[in-house]
């Protein structure tokens, strides 16, 4: 079966050793997305990047290899998605957030 709707995917750019409440801030939005039954929520941790200081953050230098880019994408409809970026306001304090109109097709076993 398939189920197609329009929806949002939100895609967060943090430092991976960014903290909420004692643990890794990534690992936090990921809970939050789950406790809010949002549709789904995927966490990447990148190889290379900078951000709005333009520090280099790579694999390739030891010393830097702790402190890599982490992306997190989170998709569902926007019903659910604008309560959540309210509650992301309070927990992200350095980072980008971006919001997309996103087509989703759903793939589901046949119910036969």
């Amino acid at each position: 079966m398939k189920i197609e709707v329009e929806a949002r995917l939100v895609t967060i750019y943090l430092n991976g050793t960014d903290q909420w409440h004692g643990r890794p801030l990534y690992s936090a939005i990921v809970q939050l997305c789950q406790n809010k039954e949002i549709a789904g929520a995927t966490v990447t941790r990148c190889v290379e990047g900078y951000g709005a200081h333009h520090r280099l953050h790579t694999t390739r230098l030891l010393e830097l290899s702790e402190n890599l880019p982490v992306r997190i994408e989170i998709v569902d409809i926007p019903e659910r998605i604008d309560p959540l970026l309210t509650e992301l306001d309070a927990m992200i304090g350095e980072g980008l957030v971006t919001v997309t109109p996103t087509h989703v097709i759903k793939y589901l076993p046949d119910p036969h």
